[in-house]
């Protein structure tokens, strides 16, 4: 019996640890080809081997770049484009929290350039192979976190203030207003949209650095899902025929709910989409 993902293609960003790793794994394991991006050359690729390993499977490949350039993003999908013929799934799933603000080559402040512009260019860019693959589907990780989230246009940079889970919770309200808009646009072309809140997941994610969020994190560790816990939902989104067709939705334990009453704004949703399509200078 052929396995649900056979002669399926898809491509998981943030996918050398974590929920990205773990994502990874489930769709290699249901016959998935699999592109992994990650931003270390001999961390990625010791991670598509070990996923190699874990599953059985050859079809597990490799990509680098770093989702903090925009002009990373840009030769990363055109080495995607170069080695595969057809997209058949993109996990939009890198993400981090920074406690202090900093800036990318790009000028942006590196939480909204990782967790938001990332997904808007490396979509854009994949967008026609995409819809040439049709039925196709992308799946944006997002957070619950998206519910504290409050888009100031004055202040999306953190120019007059900053703090590091408004940041974070900024950028995933973004990315939920995102998907919606995105979702729209695909109606009729068969490509679907979907975001997720992948729960509370023991992964490294906020420890990178001594702070008062590891030190949270690290004491909620074990009441926390494990990261194959955590990567069920994206996995959900990836590959059951049960949401073949649905789009523009927000789901939490495989389960469609209601993201924030912000979140639906369309308003705000094409507000942010025509600002983040000048900001990644595809306007």
């Amino acid at each position: 019996m052929p396995a649900p993902m056979n002669d399926k293609t898809c491509l998981i960003t943030g996918a050398t640890s974590g929920i990205g790793k773990e994502t990874a794994v489930g769709l290699a394991r249901l016959g998935a080809q699999v592109a992994i991006v990650g931003r270390d050359a001999e961390r990625t690729r010791a991670t598509a081997d070990w996923i190699k390993q874990t599953t059985g499977s050859e079809q597990v490949a490799f990509l680098v770049g770093d989702l903090s350039s925009q002009a990373e993003i840009r030769r990363l999908a055109r080495e995607f484009k170069d080695r595969y013929a057809r997209l058949d799934v993109l996990v939009n799933n890198a993400g981090a929290i920074f406690t202090r603000r900093e800036t990318t080559v790009d000028g942006f402040e590196r939480t909204w350039a990782v967790n938001h512009l990332a997904y808007v260019l490396l979509t854009h860019e994949l967008l026609d192979l995409l819809k040439a693959s049709a039925p196709a589907r992308i799946v944006n990780v997002a957070s619950t976190m998206h519910t504290g989230g409050v888009i100031e246009f004055d202040n999306l940079q953190g120019e007059r203030r900053y703090r590091g889970v408004a940041a974070y919770s900024r950028s995933k309200l973004a990315n939920v207003l995102f998907t919606y808009a995105l979702a729209r646009r695909l109606a009729g072309t068969g490509v679907t949209a979907n975001c997720l809140h992948p729960g509370g997941v023991a992964t490294g994610f906020g420890h990178s650095r001594p702070s008062v969020i590891s030190m949270v994190l690290h004491l909620a560790k074990p009441f926390l899902l494990t990261a194959e816990q955590g990567a069920a939902t994206s996995i959900h989104l990836a590959s059951s025929p049960e949401v073949e067709g649905v789009t523009g939705g927000y789901f939490a334990r495989c389960k469609a709910v209601r993201s924030s009453a912000a979140s639906y704004d369309e308003a705000l949703q094409e507000r942010l989409w025509a600002l983040s399509l000048r900001q990644v200078g595809e306007t």
